[in-house]
């Protein structure tokens, strides 16, 4: 496994994924080192001097006002993390906790912050270590950053709290940093502010979600074609000369997908000429376009955050002449919006993807198929009730798109009178992402059933591929079984990207047709 390279410029978000899902080890460059050094010797004038600056000499927020004198300023960062390492609820997942630790280290890196050396290498020992800072689910309102979630992890840096180890078993922080020879940290000057003023749990959150759904839009695509090949649909209407009509990207790569998915089907070819139907259902017609809206939406919010992996996010911030300045960069803003908007797309290519389903369950619009899809009918309901199941997680998914960022709770007597609400609609956009797993798992499963049942008919190559693959784990029509552990199988091959399948829109693809 590759070590991550933590310089001053921005993280690629595959190495966040690597760091927080599979433990990749990090180190700072030579470049992040020099970096973090020269603002620490401006934080450190700035401590020596008279004159009151925020985050380094003064309280914080609406107690800006004080200022601290010197022998009083270690344990001011000391009670800022305390006090504000204030979540509860159920804990943060591992994952999260480890980009937003390491998304915090990059800002460090990138020599804004002030923090000294040593604290940075301490989140970097942390992470190598597999130690993951217990945190609760709420207490982030999206502005002055993530400042709960990321004070439970300055808070194990500095020797106090709860971690998780490799293992998963939770344990003082104290004793674990003690087992793997790593120091607590005593912080100085700013150095608390630093590390907890920050929109780093938004953003991994983000930028997980990002990767996730990459993958499930192809294989979303894939469902589709294995419904609309089921269910005795076109593939006509999905020719490139119509799609150039409206040129949204993301509609023409959706397009393309399913034309290459749906090449060399003996199904399609069955009644391409002939069958007296003059329209498919929006269903399957639309596909392109839903699924195509959805990608040019995960494009846009992938651009928002390359733009925030690229940022230093502090408050105030250490600027190259020595001036130590406040302003609004944490506000989370622009990372709510994205997380919001892709609750939508979600929402929505899960509805499709259920009333394709649906379509294949009912005799009056199935094209010929059993009703439900069922053995014997009457004696067995089929797949009946998972598409029941798909209804509740698709009702689940429209609630999940109410945003989030439209809401704002006043907090710190006023001096934080607008807040973000980021971290929700991050943590909302982590459901959507699973709801949208498990209802796609559900229509492939009927549509390979589907496919079954037209035999002696074959499904394309790719479709066909893709429903050998399920039946290595999820038998085909017959009497009613138990049917959650299909459902679960079949998630997990959604999950795994097992079933994810290989799509391109180059040469290659454009001669399978």
């Amino acid at each position: 496994m590759h070590t991550v390279i933590v310089g001053p410029g921005p993280l690629a978000p595959e190495d966040v994924v690597a760091v927080a899902r599979e433990g990749a080890p990090v180190a700072l460059s030579e470049e992040a080192r020099s970096a973090i050094k020269a603002a620490r010797t401006h934080v450190e004038a700035l401590a020596a001097s008279e004159e009151p600056v925020y985050g380094v000499s003064t309280g914080f927020g609406a107690l800006a006002t004080r200022h601290i004198p010197p022998e009083k300023r270690v344990e001011l960062q000391r009670s800022l993390v305390r006090s504000h390492a204030a979540g509860t609820g159920p804990q943060v997942e591992d994952e999260v906790v480890r980009a937003l630790m390491l998304l915090r280290l990059s800002t460090m890196a990138k020599g804004h912050c002030g923090v000294r050396l040593e604290t940075a290498e301490a989140y970097a020992a942390l992470l190598n270590a597999g130690l993951t800072p217990v945190v609760g689910e709420y207490g982030s309102l999206g502005c002055s950053g993530d400042l709960a979630p990321l004070s439970h992890c300055a808070l194990a840096v500095m020797g106090e709290g709860e971690v998780t180890d490799r293992s998963g078993v939770v344990r003082p922080a104290a004793d674990a940093l003690r087992e793997h020879g790593i120091t607590p940290v005593v912080l100085h000057e700013k150095e608390g502010l630093a590390l907890i003023n920050g929109t780093d749990g938004m953003l991994g959150m983000l930028v997980l979600a990002l990767h996730d759904l990459q993958a499930l839009l192809d294989t979303a695509d894939l469902a589709a074609a294995m419904s609309i090949e089921g269910q005795l649909g076109t593939d006509q209407v999905f020719s490139e000369e119509l799609m150039a009509l409206r040129p949204h990207p993301g509609q023409a790569t959706s397009a393309a997908h399913l034309r290459v998915l749906l090449a060399g089907s003996e199904i399609v070819a069955s009644h391409r000429h002939g069958d007296g139907v003059v329209q498919d259902a929006y269903s399957l017609r639309c596909t392109p376009q839903v699924h195509g809206a959805a990608r040019d939406t995960l494009d846009h919010a992938a651009q928002v955050a390359a733009r925030e992996l690229a940022s230093a996010i502090d408050n105030p911030s250490v600027l190259a002449d020595g001036r130590v300045s406040s302003h609004g960069n944490f506000h989370g803003a622009p990372l709510a919006y994205v997380a919001d908007f892709l609750a939508i797309a979600v929402a929505d290519v899960a509805g499709i993807s259920e009333r394709r389903t649906d379509r294949f369950l009912d005799v009056a619009r199935n094209r010929g198929l059993p009703p439900f899809l069922a053995g014997d009918p009457g004696v067995d309901s089929g797949a009946m009730i998972a598409q029941y199941t798909q209804a509740a997680l698709v009702s689940e998914l429209k609630r999940l798109a109410v945003p989030a960022s439209v809401d704002s709770i006043p907090s710190s007597a006023m001096q934080e009178d607008h807040v973000s609400m980021g971290w929700a609609a991050a943590r909302k956009l982590r459901r959507s992402v699973d709801a949208l797993t498990r209802v796609l798992a559900i229509e492939i499963m009927v549509a390979a059933r589907g496919l079954d049942l037209r035999a002696p008919l074959t499904p394309a190559p790719m479709t066909g591929a893709a429903l050998r693959t399920l039946r290595e784990h999820v038998p085909g029509p017959g009497p009613d079984r138990f049917l959650a552990p299909e459902i679960d199988a079949t998630v997990t091959l959604v999950r795994t990207h097992t079933l994810r399948p290989r799509l391109g829109t180059g040469p290659a693809q454009e001669a399978a047709r």
